[in-house]
């Protein structure tokens, strides 16, 4: 679900990117004097990885210098609303496919790695990724999923696989070293954004799973370099395992997997039990 908030001015756009799970910003081009252009800058400058976009509306025509001015601040995409088919176009930019197109870029990859996966591993490779929006347990994956958590974690250890707990840790750090991609965000605003209790807390988990700090793995991995070494840890050395696994899939009971004689093998031996004992 996605939600929109409006604002009167750049501080406070600055203010919600920080803050708030921002995945585009939409500003008016008619309402953008020349006093924000510094702000508008600012928000191009330390948050580069959220697109801002410029829109012209009906509502007011700016002149050609206002738009210059933008274009000078860096926001180099327009979508004209007046023209046909503009709001369809800006629907368009706005959707969730034109939104995460790292994320495709990186599931492209991912499956390809995975060519051959039955349908259930796509879907929970899809899972760690798609629509991340903080820390998660195994117990949600496994709920999002329809499966057990104890059946989830058992499948992949049978199969000699890293635990799922290890999947979920790594994809979390692949979405954080997207966010600190801009300058803008510190690493507190990232442990708020990746819903972490504190910023002690998400350095921990830093720690525990790339044996760093957390300005060392700012400095260190951008999105794509950490997805590259979640492939090159989960993927790459476990790639048969993980293609012959069906996680998801629900075993039959055993009884329902026997012939039907040995099904019916019990039930014969105890309406036979009370005529030997009449015989004894």
């Amino acid at each position: 679900m996605s939600h929109s908030y409006w604002q009167r001015g750049m501080a406070e756009v600055l203010r919600d990117l920080r803050s708030r799970r921002v995945s585009a910003v939409l500003v008016s081009a008619s309402r953008c004097p020349a006093s924000e252009m510094p702000r508008a800058m600012r928000v191009v400058r330390e948050f580069p990885r959220i697109p801002a976009l410029v829109l012209v509306s009906r509502h007011a025509t700016p002149n050609p210098s206002e738009l210059l001015a933008l274009g000078n601040c860096g926001m180099q995409k327009l979508i004209d609303v007046r023209a046909p088919g503009g709001w369809e176009r800006l629907r368009e930019t706005l959707s969730t496919s034109a939104m995460r197109e790292p994320d495709e870029r990186a599931m492209h990859k991912l499956l390809s790695d995975l060519a051959g996966a039955s349908r259930d591993m796509v879907q929970f490779m899809e899972a760690l990724f798609a629509g991340y929006s903080g820390t998660r347990t195994v117990r949600d994956l496994a709920n999002a999923l329809g499966v057990l958590p104890s059946t989830l974690v058992s499948r992949f250890y049978r199969a000699g696989l890293p635990a799922p707990k290890r999947y979920l840790a790594l994809s979390g750090l692949v979405r954080a070293a997207r966010l600190l991609e801009n300058p803008g965000f510190s690493i507190a605003d990232v442990a708020n954004h990746l819903a972490h209790s504190s910023p002690q807390s998400f350095a921990r988990h830093v720690r525990t799973y790339v044996a760093m700090s957390a300005g060392d793995f700012r400095k260190r991995y951008d999105g794509s370099a950490m997805m590259s070494r979640f492939r090159q840890e989960l993927i790459t050395p476990y790639a048969n395992q993980l293609r012959a696994l069906s996680p998801l899939v629900m075993r039959l009971r055993t009884a329902a997997r026997q012939p039907e004689a040995l099904r019916a093998e019990p039930k014969e031996r105890a309406r036979e039990a009370p005529r030997s004992t009449r015989a004894r």
